[in-house]
C-alpha cells in the first residue's frame, strides 16, 4: 500500500488489518477442529488489497486462499506469497504450463475441461493439482449432477478424475441461497448440499478419494454449520460483513474517508446538482464531499443515503457526481473544510449504503476503484 500525505486523500480507504486477524479468529473459533480454513481474496480482496490481505492470512495460518483467475493467482506469487492458491473461475488449458510451475490448483469445471487441461499437463510433462466443481443447483460451473443428470455427471467425475496428468486433491460445490432467509431456500440450501453429498459417496464407489471436500461459503458458516466437511471458504465474512444478527463478533475491515471541501448556504428554491433532483425547502448549508462515482460511491444512491462526520450524520443532497458529491450540513453547523467524512465503516453501515444502492455490499467493496489509495489504519473501535 502507498504512503500519501494528508493533503494528497481527497478520499481514501482505510484498511484494519487487525479487524481481519479478529474475523479470522472468529470464524475459525467455528469451525469443527481439523476444518480447513480458504481465505477467499478474489477480487483484489474484495477491494482490500489482495497481496496485503493474503500475506495477513498466510501468517495467521490459513491452509488456502481462492482467487478467480491466473492474473489473480500470479499477482500472488510474484509478491511471495508461497501457500496453496485455488482458482475457482476459468482457464484456459493454454496456461497449463503456468499453473504447474506457479503451483497454482485448478478448478475443473466440466468433461471437456478436464480432457483439455490432461493433455496440456502431459504435453507440459508435468501435473496439474485440480479441485473437482460439482453444479449441484447454481446453474455455473461445475458437473452437472441434478435431477436426471446426477448418474451422467457422476460418471463424468469419475472419469475426469482417472484422467493422466491431473492430482484431483479436492471437490467442491457452490451453495446459491445459503444466505437467504426462508423456507424455501434452506429447503433449496439443503437439496444442493444432499446433492453434494451424494455425489461424493457415489464417486468413491467408482474409486475417486477426494482429500478436500468444501462446500462451506459465508452463508453456510453462518447458517449451516454442519456443512463443513473439509475445509470452509469465507468470503464476505472475511471482511466483517454478512454477519447481519451478529452472532460472530465480526468487524469490518475497511473503511471509506473524504474530506470535506466546501460548505456554502443555499436559500430556499435552491436546486443541486445535475438533474436538479433536489431542490433547498429551507435555508440550507451544504458541503461539497471529495468523492464521487469514479471513486466507487454509486450513483443510484443519490438523494438516498447519509454519511458520517462531526459525531453526526449528514443526508447526500442531488446526484452524486463523478468525483464529488453534495451532503446537508444545516444540522451540523460545527462541520467544517477539511473535516474527515465517514461513507461506510464502524459509524455507517455498508448495509444500508448497499440497500440504497439496490445491490448487496460484496458490490460496494469490489467497487471502491484504484485510484482510491487503501491505507493500514487501525480503527478507533481496534483499541475500544
Amino acid at each position: 500500500m502507498t504512503e500519501y500525505t494528508e493533503t494528497q486523500k481527497r478520499c481514501w480507504a482505510e484498511i484494519s488489518p487487525e479487524n481481519l486477524l479478529h474475523n479470522v479468529r472468529a470464524l475459525r473459533a467455528a469451525l469443527p477442529e481439523g476444518c480447513r480454513f480458504l481465505g477467499v481474496v478474489k477480487a483484489d480482496a474484495y477491494g482490500h488489497g489482495a497481496v496485503e490481505t493474503a500475506k495477513l492470512l498466510e501468517g495467521a495460518g490459513a491452509d488456502y486462499l481462492a482467487v478467480a483467475c491466473l492474473d489473480e493467482a500470479l499477482e500472488l506469487r510474484a509478491a511471495g506469497v508461497t501457500m496453496p492458491v485455488l482458482i475457482l473461475g476459468h482457464t484456459s488449458a493454454a496456461y497449463t504450463g503456468a499453473l504447474i510451475e506457479h503451483d497454482i490448483t485448478q478448478a475443473v469445471a466440466g468433461p471437456e475441461e478436464a480432457e483439455a487441461f490432461s493433455a496440456a499437463a502431459q504435453e507440459y510433462g508435468g501435473t496439474l493439482r485440480v479441485h473437482m466443481a460439482v453444479d449441484t443447483g447454481m446453474s455455473r460451473l461445475g458437473f452437472l449432477c441434478t435431477g436426471g443428470d446426477f448418474d451422467r455427471g457422476v460418471s463424468e467425475l469419475a472419469r475426469a478424475c482417472s484422467l493422466p496428468g491431473l492430482d484431483v486433491e479436492g471437490v467442491f460445490t457452490h451453495f446459491a441461497v445459503s444466505d437467504e432467509p426462508g423456507e424455501e431456500n434452506e429447503r433449496y440450501t439443503r437439496e444442493q448440499y444432499r446433492v453434494f453429498t451424494a455425489v461424493i459417496k457415489a464417486a468413491e464407489r467408482q474409486g475417486v478419494h477426494f482429500a478436500i471436500r468444501h462446500c462451506m461459503n459465508s452463508g453456510a458458516l453462518l447458517h449451516y454449520p454442519e456443512f463443513a466437511l473439509d475445509m470452509a471458504r469465507p468470503g464476505l465474512l472475511l471482511y466483517g460483513y454478512g454477519d447481519t444478527e451478529g452472532k460472530l463478533g465480526l468487524r469490518p475491515c475497511m473503511r471509506l474517508m473524504t474530506r470535506l471541501l466546501t460548505v456554502k448556504t443555499l436559500t430556499p428554491g435552491t436546486t443541486v446538482s445535475y438533474g436538479r433532483r433536489f431542490t433547498a425547502e429551507r435555508e440550507t448549508r451544504l458541503g461539497v464531499l471529495g468523492i464521487g462515482y469514479a471513486d466507487g460511491l454509486p450513483r443510484l444512491c443519490s438523494n438516498r443515503c447519509a454519511f458520517a462526520l462531526g459525531g453526526g450524520t449528514a443526508p447526500q443532497r442531488g446526484s452524486i457526481c463523478m468525483d464529488m458529491c453534495m451532503v446537508d450540513l444545516t444540522d451540523l453547523p460545527e462541520a467544517k473544510p477539511g473535516d474527515e467524512v465517514e461513507i461506510f465503516g464502524p459509524a455507517v453501515d455498508l448495509n444500508a449504503l448497499a440497500a440504497a444502492a439496490q445491490t448487496i455490499p460484496y458490490e460496494l467493496l469490489c467497487a471502491v476503484s484504484k485510484r482510491v489509495p487503501r491505507v493500514i489504519k487501525t480503527f478507533k473501535e481496534d483499541s475500544e
